[in-house]
């Protein structure tokens, strides 16, 4: 089979990987429209269990994931000048580029074209010189705002929910030891931070706020410059005096951004499917934008695997993943509006706050008084009753919000 990736993201350079194990003789290129070792964002988070998944896809490259990685296990949260710990499950922090790098090397090392300064385009499908034309299989993981996937914009179904917050996405000096919560009130609302280590060296820092506190405190027109010294000093404590580092536009303007929730209709046409950011995407809160994005091509691969037909194989992919993705993309929609809802929360005490932070994405809690559900929860956990009776209303609860969600669309 001839297979065409269109951009080279972790998704379709471990596609790449996964269908040459499965079989030699495919011939496949991936194409990235960047240079080589140009990427954006600092480092990607995961846990344990996509790991055992790695390890069953590709014990080669899983090992050199980890081996690149560093852990934490503990959570940390400051409100104002109050801070708390939560002892949680250990998880993985990795950087971009690094990942980037070792599913390249592997990709090649199996005979895989990597192609950088390759751009495909909508516009290149419909010229006499497209480059994919005699691909039997073209996979479309060119992000967010996949071209492939606008060409046919209208068969794919594609829906976009805007969220309210405002967010940047930075890198620090400062090295966290934990995944470091922090939240600073303002005399123009609360604006917030986490962060988390990618490296021995570096750490993600992800800094949110809502519209009015990002006008009142004038980050609506401060360059990055200006906005990155702003930050620094709102968050001195956590970033023990580290400096904050962005993204380096070339205008010199801070890239804030609204999150874009980003769903499909149908995720193949033909013989075009998509894969990771441009089938689906999630609230970055819940740190599962790459793991689900790797377990896409998982799952693609394992249906090619399974069927030597190409549609039945790409009906088999989207049932999965569509399916896998629900309770992810619950979770991830309560995760944004918690945070969006910060005042609801931000007065309880620390530890009861860093306690709801944990339970941000159940359909409940926005239902119950908040300092109702911490004691509800805190009882749940001694009583196997309530823990039952907790399981079965969360998903019930969720299916109710989701059909009136959707019937309010329609």
């Amino acid at each position: 089979m001839k297979v065409a990736c269109v951009g080279g993201g972790p998704a379709a350079l471990y596609l790449s990987i996964l269908l040459k194990r499965q079989d030699p003789s495919h011939d496949i290129t991936v194409h990235e429209r960047n240079p080589a070792g140009s990427t954006y964002g600092w480092g990607v988070t995961y846990w344990g269990g996509l790991l055992d998944r790695l390890r069953a896809g590709d014990p080669e490259s899983a090992h050199a994931v980890v081996e690149h990685s560093v852990r934490w296990s503990d959570g940390i949260a400051h409100v104002g000048d109050r801070t708390t710990v939560h002892h949680g499950d250990e998880g993985f922090g990795i950087g971009r580029h690094r990942l980037l790098d070792i599913l390249t090397r592997r990709a090649r090392s199996l005979g895989v074209r990597v192609e950088f300064e390759s751009e495909i385009t909508a516009a290149d499908m419909l010229s006499d010189a497209d480059m994919l034309s005699d691909a039997d299989l073209v996979v479309a993981g060119d992000g967010v705002h996949s071209g492939l996937r606008e060409r046919h914009a209208g068969h794919f179904g594609t829906e976009v929910a805007v969220g309210r917050n405002k967010y940047i996405w930075l890198g620090t000096s400062k090295v966290f030891d934990s995944f470091t919560f922090a939240f600073v009130e303002t005399a123009h609302g609360w604006i917030w931070c986490y962060g988390y280590r990618f490296s021995d060296e570096r750490s993600t820092c992800v800094v949110e706020c809502s519209p009015e506190t990002w006008t009142g405190l004038g980050l609506h027109e401060a360059s990055e410059a200006e906005s990155l010294a702003l930050l620094e000093r709102l968050f001195a404590g956590p970033l023990d005096g580290h400096r904050l580092i962005g993204r380096a536009q070339a205008d010199g303007s801070a890239q804030w951004l609204n999150f874009r929730t980003l769903t499909n209709r149908t995720w193949h046409r033909d013989n075009l499917v998509l894969l990771g950011d441009a089938a689906h995407t999630t609230h970055y809160s819940i740190g599962a934008g790459t793991t689900l994005a790797l377990e896409d091509a998982l799952a693609l691969a394992a249906a090619l695997r399974g069927s030597p037909r190409l549609e039945p194989a790409l009906d088999a992919y989207e049932r999965e993943r569509r399916s896998a993705l629900l309770s992810v993309q619950s979770a991830a929609r309560y995760s944004a509006q918690w945070y969006e809802n910060l005042p609801r929360y931000i007065r309880l005490d620390p530890h009861q706050m860093f306690a709801l932070l944990g339970q941000r994405h159940s359909p409940l809690l926005p239902h119950i008084p908040p300092q109702l559900y911490y004691r509800i929860d805190r009882a749940a956990e001694q009583l196997e009753p309530l823990r039952r009776m907790k399981r079965w209303l969360g998903p019930k609860v969720a299916r109710t919000l989701h059909a009136r969600t959707r019937a309010s669309r329609e």
